[in-house]
């Protein structure tokens, strides 16, 4: 049987997405330009490569999908029905059967096409085969939009089964919802299945591992199953038949004894009894769980005779308890032992074991004589065993002496140290820093001195020599004091003040600030400009200008707006003047301007960016021998 490993099955892209993928290749790999020197052969194998590629696209891409889904007749039988049950049989098999023949449907549209297009006479026919084909092979993959979808669905799901191997030694799990299937699970391997106090919290299978002489185990946990007939089982019991009927593996069937999961003992016992086909060949093992709520001591007689007629029939009943782990491992490691036991009967009844056995030879010595030969062991030998032999006490452990002694225990290592003088085993060790002995520099009194120096400070303390005398301080460090009193309130003020008041933001004045002319000649006059000089004459008419366009700012924004209202910036001076002293100063900046561009002109040349063309007939392109045709391009 082939094992398949769901998890690797490629991405089943949608009908949209598997049309855009094909053609954007096809648009990337095959040549985009035909030239009109190309002849009429050239150019149907131009439109033939095209529609060639676009098919082995679509047909590998198709087949990748075919290969990867499982065939349910060569899967394992527990793989088959299990995706029976989840995806149903017939629809899975429909759809890939679809996508075959929507393959086959496409080889075909190409292969007609391409025949056709060899007789195509013109560039014109050719283009529009091509296009045929090309939208022949989306319309095919259109039509199976459904089909790739519900792969798809059917791909991401089986993506998340837990990987179970049908062959390898396995624990199951069953019996009616939440009667503790799960908690056991979770005690026995490293799973994390979900518990909740309702049924049906389990709704697929879960997989767990663990170790069991030095094998490898595999522990399924079911959904619960419920005691009705099969064909009124849901998809969530279903997973559970399917795993009983085919999984070669140790069953345990798990009863709730405190009745806490909403089933009575009997119901539990009938669903037993009704599956108890599906355990046949299989060694069985009941579990009673929740014995910490109810032990079957404690049960009434009738119930206690459902377990005893269970263990008369030669099942082994367990009582176990995921709470207080009570039994777990007890059934852990019967359930282990009787598989093992069960798996080398089954393989020594099979016809393999003959072939095994027939290359195997045990050799059994036979005697020569009747004389005996004991066995010899040499002298050296029988003297050690004697040696060992000794009645003498064994020396004491630190493990023996921390089991005697208990919380009165204390590691000491040092008694074990071999030194000369044994007296020295307890001494200090010294400490080095910087290559000096700690101790060295440490006052043996210290310890003394510190007690005495203690005692000064309280006498001192208590004599009131670190009280602080108010009235024995002068005037001005009293002033001082109160100073720094007001000044912590009025700053305390000024916070709550602060907190208050919506904080908003400075706001710069909307006009300047008024400046009298003899205020601002005189402010002038201090810096070293003489206002009253013709030459700077200019900057008082500048100062005079800004208050006239201040003002008139002010005025226009009192009057209503009209139409001819003139802009704000008709009354300033042009950009290249303003700043400029005179007609002189302005005839110097323009020069200067002027000359500082020379050198940027230079740069602006015909470069390669402008898409200029620097050789017109490339010689490697336009020399040789000439074809048949016109030449008037050369």
């Amino acid at each position: 049987m082939a094992l398949y490993n769901f998890k690797k099955i490629m991405v089943v892209p949608t009908a949209k997405d598997f049309i855009d993928i094909t053609l954007s290749k096809t648009q990337r790999k095959t040549p985009t330009v035909i030239h009109k020197h190309y002849q009429i052969h050239r150019i149907r194998h131009f439109y033939m490569r095209k529609v060639k590629f676009t098919q082995q696209n679509y047909h590998d891409r198709l087949t990748q999908i075919l290969t990867d889904f499982p065939k349910l007749d060569d899967i394992h039988p527990f793989y088959a029905d299990l995706m029976n049950v989840l995806y149903d049989k017939d629809h899975y098999k429909l759809a890939l059967g679809q996508i075959n023949i929507a393959k086959n449907l496409i080889d075909n549209v190409a292969k007609d096409y391409v025949r056709l297009m060899k007789y195509g006479d013109s560039l014109y026919r050719c283009k529009q085969l091509k296009r045929a084909a090309l939208g022949r092979m989306c319309t095919i993959l259109k039509r199976q939009k459904q089909s790739l979808e519900y792969l798809e669905q059917v791909r991401q799901h089986l993506s998340r089964l837990p990987t179970i191997d049908p062959n390898t030694r396995t624990l199951l799990l069953c019996g009616y919802p939440n009667v503790g299937k799960s908690s056991f699970i979770n005690k026995v391997t490293r799973a994390d299945v979900e518990i909740q106090p309702y049924a049906f919290t389990t709704k697929s299978l879960f997989v767990g591992h663990m170790d069991y002489k030095y094998l490898r185990w595999q522990v399924v946990d079911t959904p619960g199953i419920l005691d009705h007939p099969l064909e009124e089982r849901n998809t969530i019991e279903m997973q559970a038949i399917t795993a009983l009927a085919h999984l070669r593996s140790a069953v345990l069937y798990v009863m709730d004894v405190s009745e806490q999961c909403g089933q009575t003992l009997d119901q539990q016992l009938e669903l037993f009894n009704n599956i108890k086909p599906l355990f046949a060949n299989k060694p069985l093992i009941v579990v009673a769980n929740k014995c910490d709520v109810k032990k079957i001591s404690e049960l009434s007689e009738e119930n206690q005779k459902i377990f005893a007629d269970i263990a008369a029939e030669g099942i082994t009943v367990i009582e176990t308890s995921t709470l207080t782990e009570e039994g777990v491992m007890q059934v852990k490691t019967e359930a282990c032992d009787r598989l093992l036991t069960h798996r080398v009967e089954t393989k020594m009844r099979g016809k393999k074991v003959n072939d095994v056995l027939n290359r195997l030879h045990l050799a059994v010595p036979a005697k020569r004589d009747e004389k005996e030969r004991p066995p010899f062991i040499p002298e050296g030998a029988m003297a050690r065993r004697k040696a060992m032999d000794v009645d003498t006490p064994k020396r004491k452990l630190e493990k023996d002496l921390e089991m005697e002694l208990g919380d009165d225990y204390i590691l000491d290592l040092r008694k074990y140290w071999d030194l000369m003088n044994v007296e020295e085993k307890n001494d200090k060790i010294p400490e080095i820093w910087q290559g000096h002995n700690v101790a060295d520099y440490v006052d043996p009194e210290i310890m003394k001195r510190l007690e005495e120096l203690e005692k000064e400070e309280e006498l001192k303390e208590r004599a009131g020599e670190y009280d602080s005398d108010e009235e024995s301080e002068d005037e001005e460090m009293q002033e001082i004091r109160q100073l720094a009193k007001q000044i912590r309130e009025k700053k305390q003020l000024k916070v709550l003040a602060s907190r208050e008041k919506d904080i908003q933001a400075p706001r710069m004045p909307r006009t300047a600030k008024k400046v009298e002319r003899k205020t601002l000649e005189k402010e002038m006059g201090d810096l070293g400009l003489d206002m009253n000089n013709k030459d700077n004459s200019h900057y008082v008419a500048q100062a005079r200008r800004s208050r006239s366009v201040a003002k008139k700012r002010k005025r226009e924004a009192s009057q209503a707006p009209t139409s001819r209202t003139r802009s704000q910036s008709a009354s300033r001076p042009p950009r290249d003047v303003s700043g400029v002293r005179d007609a002189k100063m302005l005839k110097k900046v323009k020069t200067i301007m002027k000359n500082s561009q020379k050198g940027m002109n230079r740069m602006g040349r015909k470069g390669e960016s402008d898409r200029h063309v620097f050789d017109l007939k490339p010689k490697h392109l336009l020399s040789g021998k000439r074809k048949s045709g016109t030449h008037d391009r050369r």
